[in-house]
This record gives C-alpha cells, sequence and structure tokens, in this order.
C-alpha cells in the first residue's frame, strides 16, 4: 500500500503546484490590467497621444496668460516659426528610431543652403540644377555618417560630433563667411525663396509653402516608415538589431539608407530654410541641432530606438516654438523659456523609461 501510494501523492502534489502557478498568473495578469497599466499600453501604442496632449493644454494656457495668443496671426507665425525645426526634426526622428542620433543635421542643412545659393547666385548655374547638387551633397554628407556608424561600428554620437565639426569647417571655408543677400536671391535666382512665399488665410494669418511642405514631408515620412518593408526594418532593426539580423535583415544596409534619408530630408530642410528668412548665413540656424532633437524627444521618440512618432516631433517642434512664443508674449525673461524646455526634455525621457518598463 505504501509503495503504490507514493506516486499518487506525487501527481497530486504537482497538480497542486500547476493549480497555484495557474492562480498566480491569473492574479498577475489582474494586477497588469489595472488603470495605471491600461494608460501606460494605450501610450506605448500611441505615442502621439502625449504631446498631442501637451500641446493642446500649453495653446489653452498661454490663451489665458498671453496677450494676443489666440490670434490666428500669432499661431500661424508658431508654425512658420519652426517649420525648418520640424523639417529637420523629421530626418533626426528616423535615426533616433535606429538607436542613433545625429549632432550634425544643421550644419548639414547649412551647407547645403550655401551650396544651393552659392552655385545659383554666384556661379549662374540653373536654379533646378543648384537645387540638385545641394541634394546630392546632402545625401553624400549622410552617407558618409552611415558608413562610419554601420560599417565602422563607431558610436553615432561620437560620429555625428566629429562630422559637426568637418561640416561646419567646410561650411565656413566655402561661404568665406560670407551671406548670400536677399537681394541678390531675388535677382538672380529666385525660385530659391519658393517655400517663402505666403497664402493669406484672413484675419491676419497665413501660412507659407514652407509650412504646408513640413505637413506633406510629415506625411509621405509617416506612410514610408509605417507601411512599407523598409520603414518596418528600421523600426526593427532600432528595437533589437541582433533579432533583426537573425530574421534575415541587411541592419547595416538599412542603418547607411537611413542616415542618407536623413541627408535628402535635411537638404531639403535648406531650401526651406532659404524662403524661411530670404538670406543665406553660415551662422543661422546653429540651434538647430538641439531644436531638432529636443522636439523629437518630447514628440514621444525612445532614445533607446524602435519606437517613435513623426507626426509627434512634429507636434514636438509646434510645443517649443507655442512655449517660446507664449512665454515671449506674456513677459516671461527668456532665460525661463530654457528653462521650461529643459523641464519638458527631462520629463519627456522619464515618460519614455516608465513606458520601456512596462514592456520589459
Amino acid at each position: 500500500m505504501g509503495a503504490n501510494a507514493g506516486p499518487e501523492k506525487t501527481i497530486s502534489d504537482f497538480e497542486a503546484v500547476l493549480e497555484k502557478a495557474d492562480t498566480s498568473v491569473v492574479a498577475f495578469e489582474q494586477d497588469r490590467n489595472g488603470p495605471l497599466d491600461l494608460i501606460r499600453d494605450f501610450l506605448r501604442t500611441n505615442p502621439t497621444a502625449i504631446p498631442a496632449a501637451v500641446l493642446i493644454v500649453s495653446v489653452i494656457g498661454f490663451g489665458f496668460v498671453a496677450n494676443n495668443f489666440l490670434k490666428l496671426s500669432t499661431l500661424s507665425l508658431v508654425l512658420q516659426q519652426v517649420t525648418v525645426t520640424g523639417i529637420v526634426a523629421i530626418a533626426q526622428t528616423m535615426i533616433i528610431l535606429t538607436a542613433g542620433i545625429d549632432l550634425a543635421v544643421g550644419q548639414l542643412m547649412v551647407l547645403c543652403s550655401l551650396i544651393m545659393g552659392k552655385l545659383a547666385v554666384e556661379a549662374g548655374v540653373p536654379v533646378w540644377i543648384a537645387i540638385a547638387v545641394g541634394f546630392i551633397a546632402g545625401g553624400a554628407m549622410g552617407c558618409l555618417n552611415g558608413v562610419f556608424v554601420a560599417y565602422w561600428r563607431l558610436p553615432p554620437f561620437i560620429v555625428t560630433l566629429g562630422t559637426l565639426g568637418i561640416f561646419k569647417t567646410l561650411k565656413l571655408w566655402y561661404s568665406g563667411s560670407e551671406s548670400v543677400r536677399a537681394a541678390d536671391i531675388e535677382d538672380k535666382a529666385l525660385f530659391l525663396d519658393f517655400f517663402g512665399q505666403t497664402i493669406k488665410l484672413g484675419a491676419g494669418a497665413e501660412v507659407t509653402y514652407g509650412g504646408i511642405a513640413l505637413v506633406l514631408t510629415a506625411i509621405a515620412a509617416w506612410y514610408v516608415l509605417n507601411r512599407t518593408p523598409w520603414g518596418r526594418h528600421v523600426h526593427a532593426v532600432g528595437d533589437d538589431p541582433d533579432s533583426a539580423l537573425l530574421a534575415g535583415i541587411q541592419t547595416k544596409r538599412i542603418l547607411l539608407s537611413v542616415y542618407i534619408v536623413a541627408g535628402f530630408i535635411c537638404a531639403f530642410g535648406a531650401w526651406i530654410s532659404i524662403g524661411r528668412v530670404g538670406t543665406i548665413n553660415p551662422e543661422s540656424f546653429d540651434q538647430v541641432n538641439l531644436d531638432s532633437i529636443t522636439a523629437t524627444v518630447i514628440g514621444g521618440t525612445s532614445l533607446f530606438g524602435g519606437r517613435g512618432s513623426l507626426f509627434g516631433s512634429v507636434l514636438g517642434a509646434l510645443i517649443v516654438g507655442v512655449f517660446s512664443t507664449g512665454l515671449a508674449l506674456a513677459g516671461v525673461d527668456s532665460y525661463w523659456q530654457y528653462l521650461t524646455i529643459g523641464v519638458l526634455i527631462i520629463m519627456a525621457v522619464a515618460v519614455d523609461q516608465w513606458l520601456r518598463r512596462a514592456s520589459q
């Protein structure tokens, strides 16, 4: 009797352990389905929700504390001010999605604008050819970054910190530290400032072709990243490059292509920037490097790669523009504007870390 009872008791104990484990799993799943976890899951699948909410709240808030902020003319001015930053932020978003970063996007953009302007105004090259050469230069500079990152396996931060200095030197050498004047552009290469032309909306509001180009670029980039195999590969490489490689994705080629595409987008931003300010100054847009990173982070793109939103980055650029304009209209000193943006960046990174812990 004792010998036969042993196996039956063992089976009974094993079944009891399984039942206890099932109960623990159910309890764990119930804990994971609390209100806070549901909010976290929603934000993970909808990264644009947070910047959209922040933008709406900030616009309403500044409407109460800043005179004339809610006028259509003021809001349209904010859009004009962030157009170039928004375009560059789209390029930055693609790079950060691969867990990289590009500190040289601003210098690359200004150098491309100088190439376009110098060729069209001083060398007498037809405008379309000058613009095409500027795009080729942007792609080539992006390719340089991509080769170092993808094939030499150098850290993106160090690579782009180095090319920032290289592109800045080339910019100053090529321009001779001299600007291309607006009068010369209007006289010899009028189409260079195409994106600075405006469409009147009434009530003092107007939208530039550059603002329209920003929206269309964001839509096109969103489609490519979310509805094409290349875009899915970009997300996969940023999320887990080793798994992407095992899945048959050519990770090096994807990384290289991302930096090249980003270079082309920055060259497009260079063309838009000419229309935005009407002139080409080698010292202009000196802060667009950091502004693009700020917009991307505030827009919900994870610095660890694999998760982000192009529309969120555009909203991030708008948030920065709203805070800068709103605080200025409210009579707040400029240094408090920097403090506010800094707080927004830290909060955005903290939220990103919170969302990442939810998936671990």
